[in-house]
């Protein structure tokens, strides 16, 4: 099933809860303000949803989607398509299908003080929906702050930046990143008589390398003393590398670390030895013959950045009180009004085409090529590790689409209409259309944005 045939499905759907919710309760304000997996988090504004509504929801719009009910478009007005169904007009900033015949799988969840809307994969009926409880409450941490902040709708955030106000709202953006940094660093201090080793792990384009950075930071400040550790350093040697079902060399899957060796290393340096660490050389494909030398103090902590690193198999001969587990992700929050939120993977997609293109050269059209794959390797490596972690920081800043507007339009609209990617470049243009430009000269150096636009104090490319 195509990304973009799933988009509809949800966006299909959302349109129907949003038609049997007014029906239903016309007195309430339904918001859809975030994606917990494959659904959506719902609630009414000021009010508790009930489990009995819950059911009586999911009852209207089962109802709607089995009578094969059409989905009229009124037309597209610059960047919002307006849909009428029945009596009620709906406004959408993604398309949905025409009638509900494509609509076969989906739950409806309580989860107070709302529910989930989950997009139940039609070819796995059998799934279950299992709440990531730690995610979904760093979701509800940020969402209450731009609440009480009043940032809670692209609208708030661009009135900022119209009024003059854009320092303010970067300033207030990177001072709670600063405030979350510090109280990690804070916690792993209070735990420090067993932590030997802090992981960091998160999906593409989530700002990792800034965060391990600024962590370390707040260590020092802390009197630890982090020293860094890269995982590729494990790689076995290209003879023993596994291969994917098109005889490809696979360096995303943990098989291709030598977990024995990096287990033996690891329990030799939490218990004080000097350890010869190995060195990979990417070009021979081999271990250097000779790595560097590694002995852990009692104020020393190791940090390690990667894919597999929430992965509990990843270190499994590793006591669990020694690790320290962070996932990162760019949980973007601001909505674009009550029903239409901004997707996530949008943000962070939007933060790759810029980043490849300033650091590695890479044309947008290759890294819209290269999305699939690197987010089927996300699905497979590291969303199904999220809840493993200990803590997990939301690197989204509230001004940053303002500011990747100015350097993703010019990307973006120089690839050529007959495009495979044509329609993603569209919908991610439309995107952005919603979101006041902001000029970066005011942006931290040592941003997690920098890590994508460029002039970070640290070495992040």
């Amino acid at each position: 099933m195509s990304e973009d045939y799933l988009r509809m499905y949800r966006q299909t759907l959302q349109l129907g809860l949003i038609k049997v919710i007014e029906e239903l309760f016309p007195e309430e304000k339904l918001k859809i303000p975030y994606s917990i997996l494959d659904g959506v988090y719902c609630e009414f504004i000021g009010s508790l949803v009930s489990n009995r509504e819950v059911r009586l929801i999911e009852s209207k719009l089962r109802s709607w989607a089995q009578q094969n009910n059409t989905i009229e478009l009124m037309g597209k007005e610059k960047n919002i398509y307006r849909y009428k169904l029945g009596g009620t007009l709906i406004d959408a900033i993604y398309p949905a299908f025409k009638d509900t015949s494509m609509i076969k799988e989906f739950n409806i969840i309580p989860y107070p003080p709302g529910f989930i809307l989950h997009f139940e994969d039609a070819d796995d009926e059998g799934s279950k929906f299992i709440l990531p409880k730690k995610l979904s409450a760093t979701y509800a941490e940020t969402q209450r702050w731009l609440e009480r902040l009043k940032l809670d709708e692209v609208k708030d955030v661009n009135s900022y930046i119209r009024n003059g106000k854009s320092l303010e709202l970067i300033t207030t953006a990177e001072a709670l990143q600063e405030k979350k940094i510090a109280d990690i660093a804070d916690r792993i201090l209070q735990e420090k008589k067993t932590v030997r080793m802090v992981l960091i792990s998160g999906p593409s384009s989530s700002g990792k390398t800034t965060f391990a950075q600024r962590l370390s930071t707040q260590l020092r400040v802390n009197g630890l003393k982090p020293v860094p550790l890269s995982l590729d350093n494990f790689f076995f040697n290209r003879d023993n590398t596994p291969k994917d079902a098109s005889g490809q060399l696979d360096f995303d899957v943990l098989e291709a670390l030598d977990l024995p060796f990096l287990n033996e290393q690891i329990a030799e340096l939490i218990d004080g030895q000097d350890v010869e660490i190995p060195v990979f050389d990417f070009f021979t494909g081999c271990r250097a013959e000779r790595g560097h030398w590694l002995h852990l103090g009692p104020d020393d902590i190791l940090i390690v950045e990667g894919i597999h690193a929430l992965n509990p198999n990843l270190l499994t001969k590793i006591n669990r009180d020694n690790l320290f587990k962070v996932y990162i992700s760019a949980l973007f929050l601001i909505n674009i009004d009550s029903h239409n939120r901004v997707p996530t993977t949008e943000a962070r997609l939007i933060r790759r085409i810029v980043r490849d293109n300033s650091f590695r050269g890479t044309e947008p059209e290759k890294t819209l090529k290269q999305w699939e794959s690197v987010r089927r390797g996300e699905t497979n490596n590291i969303f199904k590790f999220q809840e493993e972690a200990d803590v997990m920081f939301n690197s989204s800043l509230i001004y940053e689409l303002n500011a990747l507007r100015l350097y993703a339009e010019p990307l973006l609209t120089k690839i050529q209409k007959q495009s495979p990617y044509a329609e993603t470049v569209s919908r991610l243009l439309n995107l952005l259309s919603f979101f006041e430009p902001i000029e970066t000269d005011k942006v931290l150096l040592n941003s997690i944005l920098r890590e994508f636009i460029g002039g970070s104090l640290y070495t992040v490319n």
